[in-house]
């Protein structure tokens, strides 16, 4: 792409106009995650970036600010949209604790085999976050592990899981997820696939054994619980 098609789409009007620009600067955005993965946030320019796009410095700058913005970009899509995801899908009252963790595992999972290079840019650009990109990343972390953390505690309350630290198994949960990125490779695995048997492994990892399930949620299905064990272990003496 060169500077004259870049100066004839800042005089289109219309949908085309929007549409152009829409492509170009999609373009910056693939060619910048591209640069950073391979370069590092703080070794890439706007200069190399304009390059790998085939636009001057000074016609980048009718697209994009600068470095800063792209990487915002990045943030928002990879965190702050999968904390919003998956927060909706922790709020959902239609679905059981067992129902909500699958549905999480999957969507967090096809995400990552989607943009598998995006979250490995991010995870490997952590350190290089600019204060507040870095503070909205942390942000959207924080969210989405208290809602998987407030999913395996829903669980525990109502018996449908074994009794955890939700904080610790939610923390188990992400790093398999995010591990996705590094080898999920499309030419062998399928994202469906994937995405069903790592949930299925979340879910099954948690789920309390038949003869442990309480007959109804909260304080009182478990103290019914240890009464029956009480019970069992008085037979036994």
């Amino acid at each position: 792409m060169s500077e004259k098609p870049a100066r004839a789409a800042a005089s289109e009007n219309g949908q085309g106009s929007t549409a152009r620009r829409e492509l170009v600067v999609n373009e910056i955005y693939e060619q910048a995650t591209r640069l950073f993965a391979e370069r590092g946030f703080a070794g890439t320019s706007l200069q190399d970036i304009a390059d790998a796009v085939g636009l001057t410095r000074p016609a980048l700058y009718y697209y994009v600010k600068g470095k800063d913005e792209l990487l915002a970009k990045l943030v928002a899509e990879i965190t702050e949209e999968s904390a919003a995801s998956i927060g909706a899908i922790a709020r959902r009252a239609d679905l059981d604790p067992a129902a909500k963790l699958r549905a999480i595992v999957k969507a967090s999972v096809q995400r990552q085999a989607e943009h598998a290079a995006r979250f490995r840019l991010l995870l490997l650009s952590e350190a290089e976050l600019p204060a507040e990109i870095a503070a909205a990343h942390e942000a959207g972390r924080r969210a989405v592990l208290k809602s998987i953390a407030r999913v395996i505690d829903g669980g525990v309350e109502e018996g449908v899981f074994r009794p955890v630290d939700a904080r610790i198994v939610a923390l188990g949960v992400l790093g398999m997820n995010n591990w996705v990125a590094w080898w999920f490779t499309p030419d062998r695995d399928r994202i469906e696939t994937v995405a069903e048997e790592l949930a299925d492994l979340a879910v099954a990892s948690l789920l309390n054994a038949p003869d442990r399930a309480v007959a109804e949620p909260g304080p009182a299905g478990v103290l019914k619980l240890l009464r029956h064990d009480l019970d069992r272990l008085e037979r036994m003496l």
